[in-house]
């Protein structure tokens, strides 16, 4: 990209808020030397990097990398044999020790997380812990090794101690003792390395030793008493082995440092890296900006962009589209309004995304990918340049129109202006047309009638406005695309207080075409105004819609809910009633059993009857849900009654076959399975039923038989809570009944559970010679808690 369209796009600025992201020297030079690229791939990975770092910074919080230093010329003195200092040395330690913390917060809790394009990078980080923890226990700072680097040095350091020590005891005794009168000062100095005391010189014969130095006046003489030369002379040795000493643990820790050489040398490179894609991620961060989609097809989509420079509480969102259906903008409006900024943010956002950082838009926004950006941006708004003449502007235009081609963006900011408008119009639309037909990308903002006509009438090229509002004197710096800008001047000097008489006589200047131009744009700006309220009417219905829908929707899965509790009791009941009936019919079974073998007469069983009858009463009254006494829809007559007629007994919701003729008061017995009951006519109501002729029989009137079972026999049977023995012995009767009632299929519900009731069932199906075949549920129909069974 060309220096210049970088300084106009203002593009070093955002530099400057990444360099500050950065917390390592090397990693802000990093944020420094980025340009925007021109290959795809490239600015494709460091997209998907600075959305993964972002994605962990929103998940973990920040990470800092310390302050790491450059230590590249430490490790290439290394490779010779050469030993590093205590700072080199310490630097190493600091690399190491930031490597095990962004280690660490790499790890965290991703294991449940997608691996991301960082995961390899932070899995290459070696934070050789043991090599700097030896480090910190032989160096405690940039001035300090410890006495533990070494045995020698500890014993080098308790022996200087022990001289030290016998060194104050002897100057102490001569400070305290025989030569106190002698001395200028009752203290022990140091001169040269070596302990002395301050004689005064008219005495200097009497305390024999070395003169190592005098005052400034010449009245006191620093000696080293000849009782302590020696002292003095083994505590220099021993500070000269401590010194050979230190150097051989630096050696040692080098040598080591040198072995971990390319490993060091590749956490560096890496935590750079890091540094750098993070405080990409971290400017994303601030900005709100998100991943931009790439293009190669020169299409530009910015949904809701923002410029990064202008505060996020005083910018207004725009949404800006080129390349599609045209690939010449023209924006029109007045000034203030916004038409530069709309040029800068297409501008500064394409060199943006091209560098790798996220850019201030809605997610799935668009760029394309330029190889070069051509801008002639200069005027009082722009913070770098001042008003560019004519002939700068047409010095720029010329070097765009040599080198653009396809794959380039070309920015205008008022083309054709600072000369004769009519010439310059005419200019403007032949540099447009110029770079239209050679199918370049280009923007242009410009304040000429001509040019708004010149899009309306050219396929290809397409008006944009910034809106103004007239009536509150202000901007609204929304860019409006497909519609033509009026520059406002007579309504705004009107609104600033410019007399009526001179406004008239500025239009009476203007020509009727001009003039009838305007009324177009003024009609077409109401119109759209209108438009977009009632777009906006329009969009609160349709919430207003969502919103009642939803509400319906939350409703009905409360009737669904209510319906299927409502069903499961009605059947929980149902099914309570029908073991109460199993148990009155078992016990009455046994009583006639009783009665065959006791040879008792009619009257002791027809007792019994009455007895079970006034049992099942008494259980029908104690019923949750009391229902209404039915009444025939037809009252019948002893004429319509024949013995063998099928008839439903509506007061024990039961179906029967009639056994005898009606008697005089109209009661007749009905046979109800087991139960052969006396009942009145009121009481009955006629079934009709298909009839079936068996296969052994003529169809005669003997050969017919009524099929009763399949009105009352359901197509599935709930054995859930029986054991296998319970749940078998209910299964035989129910399949009986449903093969007499001619059922194709029934539903045989089981449950999960431990699998064992489902067993006992399958093993008693499989010895069913009336049984076809049998399977578990698909899903939608019960699954492994369901068996569906065919018969023959």
């Amino acid at each position: 990209m060309n220096q210049k369209a970088l300084t106009s796009l203002e593009y070093p600025k955002i530099i400057e808020k990444l360099t500050e992201k950065a917390s390592s020297p090397m990693g802000k030079e990093l944020c420094r030397k980025l340009l925007p690229s021109t290959d795809i791939n490239k600015i494709r990975l460091m997209q998907t990097q600075t959305k993964d770092a972002l994605t962990r910074l929103f998940q973990k919080g920040s990470v800092s990398f310390g302050s790491v230093k450059d230590i590249r010329g430490s490790l290439k003195r290394l490779e010779i044999g050469s030993s590093l200092s205590i700072m080199e040395i310490l630097s190493v330690c600091s690399l190491l020790e930031n490597t095990s913390r962004v280690k660490a917060y790499s790890r965290g809790d991703r294991s449940d997380l997608p691996s991301d394009s960082l995961d390899s990078m932070f899995e290459q980080l070696s934070p050789l812990t043991p090599l700097s923890a030896e480090i910190r226990r032989c160096i405690l700072s940039e001035d300090e090794i410890s006495d533990d680097a070494s045995s020698a040095l500890r014993q080098i350091r308790r022996n200087m101690k022990i001289t030290n020590d016998r060194i104050h005891t002897q100057l102490s005794g001569l400070v305290n003792g025989s030569a106190r009168t002698y001395l200028q000062d009752s203290v022990i100095t140091m001169r040269n390395g070596r302990y002395c005391i301050p004689v005064k010189a008219e005495y200097k014969g009497q305390v024999p030793g070395m003169i190592h130095d005098q005052s400034s006046t010449g009245s006191t003489l620093f000696i080293e008493p000849m009782a302590v030369v020696k002292l003095n002379n083994d505590m220099r040795e021993l500070e000269l082995q401590e010194q050979k000493e230190i150097e051989v643990i630096l050696a040692g820790l080098s040598e080591q440092i040198a072995e971990e050489r390319k490993t060091i040398s590749l956490n560096l490179e890496l935590m750079v890296q890091l540094d750098f894609i993070f405080a990409r991620a971290g400017l994303a961060m601030d900005m709100n900006g998100s991943e931009p989609v790439f293009n190669e097809e020169g299409r530009v989509l910015l949904k809701k962009a923002r410029h990064p420079l202008i505060p996020k509480k005083k910018v207004v969102p725009i949404d800006i589209r080129l390349g599609d259906d045209f690939d010449l903008l023209i924006i029109t409006g007045p000034n203030t309004g916004g038409k530069t900024v709309s040029l800068k943010t297409v501008g500064l956002l394409t060199l943006m995304g091209q560098a790798g950082l996220h850019i201030p838009a809605l997610d799935r926004s668009e760029l394309a990918l330029f190889h070069e950006i051509y801008a002639d941006i200069g005027d009082e708004q722009s913070i770098e340049q001042s008003l560019s003449t004519f002939s700068s502007h047409m010095t720029n235009i010329v070097s765009f129109l040599e080198k653009a081609d396809s794959r380039s963006l070309v920015l205008f900011d008022e083309l054709g202006a600072g000369t004769d408008p009519t010439e310059g119009a005419a200019l403007a639309i032949s540099i447009l047309s110029y770079l239209h037909e050679r199918g370049v990308r280009t923007m242009a903002t410009t304040h000429y009638s001509e040019l708004k006509v010149y899009a309306l009438s050219t396929p290809g090229v397409e008006n944009a406005c910034c809106e103004f509002s007239v009536e509150t004197l202000r901007p609204t710096y929304r860019l409006l695309i497909g519609i033509p800008g009026k520059s406002n001047a007579f309504a705004i000097s009107s609104k600033l207080g410019l007399s009526d008489q001179i406004i008239e006589r500025a239009k009476e200047q203007i020509s009727e075409q001009d003039e009838s131009f305007e009324d177009v744009l003024s009609s077409l700006e109401e119109n759209r105004v209108t438009i977009e309220n009632e777009k906006l009417e329009i969009a609160r219905y349709k919430e207003e819609i969502k919103t009642l829908k939803a509400q319906l929707e939350s409703r009905q899965e409360k009737l669904d809910a209510q319906r299927d509790r409502i069903l499961r009791q009605a059947n929980e009941e149902a099914h309570k009633v029908l073991e109460d009936a199993k148990e009155y019919a078992d016990q009455t079974m046994k009583l006639f059993h009783k009665f065959q073998k006791n040879n008792v007469d009619t009257a002791a069983v027809e007792k019994e009857r009455q007895e079970l009858r006034k049992r099942m009463n008494k259980a029908e009254k104690n019923m949750s849900d009391k229902q209404e006494t039915k009444k025939p829809k037809k009252q019948l007559t002893a004429k319509d009654i024949h013995p063998g007629d099928s008839v439903k007994v509506l007061s024990m919701n039961l179906k029967g076959t009639v056994g005898s003729r009606p008697d005089s008061k109209g009661f007749l017995f009905v046979q109800m399975g087991i139960i052969r009951s006396k009942v009145h006519l009121s009481d009955l109501e006629l079934v009709d039923e298909p009839v079936i002729t068996t296969p052994s029989l003529q169809k005669t009137g003997a050969g017919k038989i009524r099929m009763s079972k399949s009105a009352s026999v359901s197509t599935e049977i709930n054995l859930l809570g029986r054991t296998v023995d319970e749940a078998i012995a209910e299964l035989d009767k129910y399949l009986d009944d449903a093969y007499i009632a001619h059922l194709k299929s029934v539903r045989v519900v089981h449950g999960k559970g431990t699998g064992a009731l489902r067993k006992g069932i399958h093993d008693y199906l499989r010895r069913q010679k009336h049984v076809s075949s049998f399977r578990l549920g698909e899903f939608g129909e019960g699954d492994a808690g369901v068996t569906i069974v065919d018969f023959k």
